[in-house]
């Protein structure tokens, strides 16, 4: 892969051959040249910058030294040019995965309020073009996100990591979820253990714990990473807010009614809930929800209970049934159940033969021994 890079600042590009990168540029893996835009000004004071049209605070910086650079570096077909501007694309590791498979890519890194629209227009006319953000804050200039952007791709070039596995085992790799925690020796320190799951050997166990890591810290962190798919066309599950009580309060009614003619309980208290509860619910548990087509067709909520994480009103719009979104739905709840919970606990009616087989496949076990309300039963399940 071939590096360019478009800067009036070449020295803050200069780690760039430090570490990993550096030895890939000695071993041809890269090819990398860092040019000083102001090698294509004509004036004695060698200026990239002018004041912008229309007023206004700052300076712009000017298109022509982009032009005579782009020429000069015989950027065309088959290259990508990207803009490192705080109103382009956000940066992630799709972004990063897709532009490793580009064979050269020219960073024109801007300054001051930006660069003139129009080298960003003429680009596009001669090459590929990727207006690219590391996220929602501004930057002095776009070297700094040039070097992040480099560092993420270039790791993910065949030949670039010694260990290829490192580079499934890390953050945003695994379905997008952000890296289990890692321990190394010794096995005590400042009285600290390791897991002893990790001590014990047995690679299929590490491996699970590894991905319940994976989801806690996920859901724990950035919760909006944690998009399992709900339904075949990969509608998410997310967090229910405030404004969702009204739809959740249909919902439950829609399928504790059900289960009330069923089972000849009438008295179930989700049927008789008020709004006002349904809102006050959403502040001490936590609920997920799923859309179809815009409309609420399942929810599930959790919360802490000492250690045991207390699992209640898994609900899927009657129209729905039958089709795994209650599974789906359970699993969920379960990894996003937080690092202090050791076990799950749950009520269902001691008559609902579906959800009885359902809590059964995903390992509960009934618990007669535990209290429970009338009509109704406990089942438990062991992290």
């Amino acid at each position: 892969m071939r590096l360019d890079y478009l800067t009036i600042f070449p020295d803050y590009l200069a780690p760039l051959r430090l570490s990993l990168p550096g030895k890939a540029i000695d071993s041809g893996l890269l090819e990398l040249h860092v040019h000083d835009l102001r090698a294509w000004t004509h004036d004695r004071h060698h200026t990239t910058d002018d004041t912008p049209y229309g007023g206004g605070a700052g300076m712009v910086m000017k298109p022509e030294p982009f032009g005579e650079a782009f020429e000069a570096l015989g950027v065309g077909a088959g290259d990508t040019v990207v803009f490192t501007t705080p109103s382009g694309q956000p940066f992630d590791q799709r972004v990063a995965e897709d532009l490793a498979t580009r064979e050269r890519l020219v960073f024109a890194c801007g300054r001051y309020e930006g660069i003139d629209q129009r080298v960003i227009d003429h680009a596009r006319t001669i090459a590929e073009v990727r207006e690219i953000s590391l996220g929602d804050y501004v930057l002095n200039g776009g070297e700094v996100a040039a070097l992040a952007i480099t560092e993420a791709v270039v790791r993910l070039l065949p030949g670039f990591m010694g260990n290829a596995a490192s580079l499934v085992e890390e953050s945003h790799a695994e379905g997008g979820l952000l890296e289990y925690p890692v321990y190394t020796k010794p096995r005590t320190w400042q009285d600290r253990e390791v897991p002893d799951v990790l001590l014990s050997g047995d690679h299929g166990r590490i491996a699970r714990w590894r991905h319940e890591q994976a989801v806690r810290r996920t859901a724990e962190r950035r919760p909006d990473l944690l998009h399992p798919s709900a339904l075949d066309d990969g509608t998410p599950i997310v967090r229910a807010v405030r404004g969702d009580a009204e739809e959740l309060l249909t919902l439950q009614r829609a399928c504790w009614v059900q289960e009330a003619i069923a089972n000849e309980m009438l008295d179930i208290p989700a049927l008789h809930e008020t709004l006002d509860e349904v809102r006050a619910d959403l502040d001490r548990w936590e609920t997920y929800v799923v859309r179809r087509a815009g409309r609420l067709v399942g929810s599930v909520r959790g919360r802490l209970d000492g250690d045991v994480w207390e699992i209640g009103r898994l609900a899927v719009a009657p129209d729905l049934q039958g089709q795994g979104l209650g599974r789906v739905l359970l699993g969920h709840v379960e990894a996003v159940a937080p690092s202090g919970a050791a076990s799950y606990r749950l009520v269902t009616g001691a008559r609902n033969e579906r959800n009885l087989g359902l809590y059964k496949k995903a390992g509960y076990r009934l618990r007669r021994d535990l209290a429970a309300p009338s009509g109704a039963v406990t089942l438990t399940k062991r992290l």
